[in-house]
């Protein structure tokens, strides 16, 4: 495993790191999902020297289940189980209090991210990972104009202070890599998540300019495009009934992402295979602090891991895959 420097938090990260939302067995997202598998994964990813987890508090959430996070709390039994907090950087969210993903422009962050409601989610995580301190705790969705008003900075700087929370990020609308550009300017935000994959490379514009200027930690996700880039999909009829991705490559879209993906796996001379590229691809760029793909099953540890340890993609093969930006938005 290599490690990266996330940022200004001076955390060395494992450049592969894990999303952990297949631990909280979440019919919504994960159908089929075996959280036996997926807990086994992350033994493995800890064994195999991963140290970066990303959970969130609403993984797993149910209405009728209110103190119950899924996720953290699977987390939380790994911990104890293994005695391994001091080996690994526990990075988690704060949903909106209102429930809406994205934030929605004009909502002002009293009706998003209120002090009490700020508070109370992060002594919730605390309690739910079984933790003293959490290592980076992000804003789950974010408005730019939210960098405006000062009660949300007073909020983190006094929980920074109490050591409850070592450093804040924030994790970016989907497909809005830019939106946060005003409020890192504070200094109060250590952190971004935002998506960034072959298909998606918007990011390259604006952050990671800015990041590796300004020093800001970078956390890519949905580097496989929810599968996409998996180069195994072919047709929506593989989704289990309830599986998200069955309206997400709904439609047509399917046949234009294996068209697609058809052209991606025909240049993979430095990648055994697709989902190997995608991610040297997002490690080729320095200013990227760790990549997040959610792995349930240890296989997809093993080769998501050899596949950072193969390190960067030539130029020649980077400046071709410019060719293949798809920018788009499925989640809408």
């Amino acid at each position: 495993m290599n490690y990266r420097k996330l940022g200004k938090t001076n955390f060395e990260v494992s450049e592969i790191g894990m999303g952990t939302w297949q631990l909280s067995g979440d019919p919504g997202m994960w159908v089929g999902t075996d959280v036996e598998e997926s807990y086994r994964a992350l033994h493995r990813f800890v064994e195999l020297g991963g140290n970066f987890l990303d959970t969130a508090w609403v993984y797993g959430y149910k209405d009728d289940e209110p103190d119950k996070h899924p996720s953290e709390e699977m987390i939380g039994k790994f911990l104890k189980e293994t005695g391994a907090r001091n080996k690994l950087i526990i990075a988690s969210k704060i949903p909106p209090k209102n429930w809406s993903w994205p934030a929605i422009p004009g909502v002002e962050i009293d009706e998003v991210f209120p002090t009490e409601w700020i508070e109370k989610c992060i002594d919730d995580s605390l309690r739910s990972l079984g933790v003293d301190s959490i290592d980076l705790m992000q804003f789950h969705v974010w408005q730019d104009d939210f960098a405006n008003r000062d009660e949300w900075k007073t909020t983190i700087e006094k929980i920074r202070k109490s050591g409850k929370v070592k450093f804040f990020g924030i994790s970016a609308n989907d497909y809005e890599p830019e939106n946060c550009l005003k409020t890192l300017d504070t200094g109060l935000i250590s952190t971004i998540q935002f998506i960034f994959n072959i298909f998606h490379q918007k990011p390259t514009e604006g952050l990671l300019p800015y990041a590796k200027k300004n020093n800001i930690g970078l956390i890519a996700r949905v580097p496989l495009d929810e599968g996409g880039l998996s180069g195994k999909l072919y047709s929506t009829e593989q989704f289990l009934e309830g599986d998200f991705r069955k309206k997400y490559f709904g439609g047509k879209r399917m046949d234009e992402l294996v068209k697609r993906t058809d052209k991606l796996k025909s240049m993979c001379p430095e990648a055994k295979c697709l989902p190997e590229m995608a991610l040297r691809y997002i490690l080729s760029f320095d200013e990227i602090g760790s990549v997040i793909p959610g792995m349930r099953k240890v296989e997809h540890v093993e080769a998501n891991i050899r596949a950072g340890e193969k390190g960067k993609l030539s130029e020649g093969v980077m400046e071709e895959l410019k060719k293949h930006a798809w920018e788009r938005n499925f989640y809408l």
